[in-house]
C-alpha cells in the first residue's frame, strides 16, 4: 500500500476526518489529501513539539497556514482546535500522521482512526 493509499483508504475513507497528510520526521511530506498544503516548516515545527510541548502552547499548531490553538498531548499524540474544526496528530518512530476533523465529527473518532493507523505504521518499523 502507497503512503498515499493510506491517507485516502484509511484517514479520509473512514469518514472521521476530513483532511489528512503523513509526513517524515524530517519534515517532507509524503502524502497529503487534496487541498491540504502543508508546509515542511509546519511540519517541522509540529514534530518539535512533540517532544517539546511548550513550544505549542505558546504558538499553537499552523497547518496549511491556519493556526490552531494547543489543547493536550503527549510524546506521541498531540490535539487542538479553532472553532468547528479539530487536528489529531500522531508520531510514529519515523513519521507524524497529520489530521483535520469538523463537526459533526467527534474528536475521538478521529482519535481512534489516526492513532490506529499509527499503531499500525509503528508495528511496521515506521
Amino acid at each position: 500500500m502507497s503512503w498515499q493509499d493510506y491517507v485516502d483508504k484509511q484517514l479520509l475513507a473512514s469518514k472521521c476526518v476530513s483532511r489528512a497528510c503523513i509526513a517524515g520526521l524530517d519534515g517532507n511530506v509524503w502524502a497529503k489529501s487534496d487541498g491540504f498544503e502543508v508546509s515542511k516548516d509546519e511540519v517541522t515545527k509540529l514534530v518539535a513539539g512533540f517532544d517539546n510541548q511548550s513550544v505549542l502552547t505558546g504558538s499553537g499548531i499552523t497547518l496549511s497556514g491556519q493556526r490552531y490553538i494547543y489543547l493536550s498531548g503527549t510524546d506521541q499524540v498531540v490535539r487542538a482546535k479553532l472553532g468547528k474544526v479539530g487536528v489529531h496528530c500522531m508520531k510514529t518512530k519515523q513519521a507524524v500522521v497529520i489530521s483535520l476533523y469538523e463537526d459533526p465529527i467527534q474528536p475521538q473518532q478521529a482519535a481512534s482512526v489516526v492513532e490506529k493507523l499509527g499503531d499500525y505504521l509503528v508495528s511496521c518499523g515506521y
